[in-house]
């Protein structure tokens, strides 16, 4: 029962926004690339298994987070420990700003592709896909103590981004205190 012409449209409505969140777990866009082309393989192989419950876009966005984690695990490049370069940038107690921020979400997707991989996935799939950190370590096979401390180090290495304080990929490193709220 496949039909190339839907899968084509399928495709064509949804692959820039999968493309969106295949990014936010790969390294290069040739890995999201791979990790596109699997989940859409995957979705052509289980549409019939969608109930129309919930949005068509919610049950392909699911398909490609999966295969994108699959993919990572699949290619060891799941280091969920932290590098010791990285240990520099981590001070405590430290929140992500709230309110009167003046980024947009493209400029923090940006951050966020920067964070070194661990952190970045736990990141992804605690604050933007929702899971909780007891399904992230089932899912990455760590300790739901691991899901939250490289959450708790994404977010203040975020904040250290935002502070200008880790120098960005652009190697801009302005200090940027007004954007977080703390004065």
């Amino acid at each position: 029962s496949k039909n190339p012409a839907a899968q084509k449209l399928l495709f064509e409505r949804f692959s820039r926004k999968m493309m969106g969140v295949c990014m936010r777990y790969a390294d290069r866009s040739e890995e999201a690339e791979d990790m596109l082309q699997n989940g859409f393989i995957r979705v052509f192989e289980k549409i019939e298994t969608f109930r129309g419950t919930g949005s068509l876009e919610g049950w392909i966005r699911r398909i490609m987070v999966n295969e994108s984690l699959t993919y990572l695990r699949k290619n060891k490049v799941m280091k969920m420990n932290i590098d010791i370069d990285d240990a520099k940038f981590m001070v405590s107690g430290n929140n992500l700003p709230t309110g009167g921020e003046s980024m947009n979400e493209k400029d923090l997707l940006k951050m966020i592709q920067q964070l070194p991989r661990g952190f970045r996935t736990v990141f992804n799939m605690y604050a933007i896909e929702g899971y909780s950190h007891k399904e992230i370590g089932d899912i990455l096979e760590i300790s739901e103590g691991t899901s939250k401390s490289q959450y708790s180090r994404a977010k203040v290495h975020l904040q250290n981004m935002l502070r200008g304080e880790v120098a960005t990929a652009t190697g801009s490193s302005s200090r940027q205190e007004t954007v977080i709220g703390n004065q």
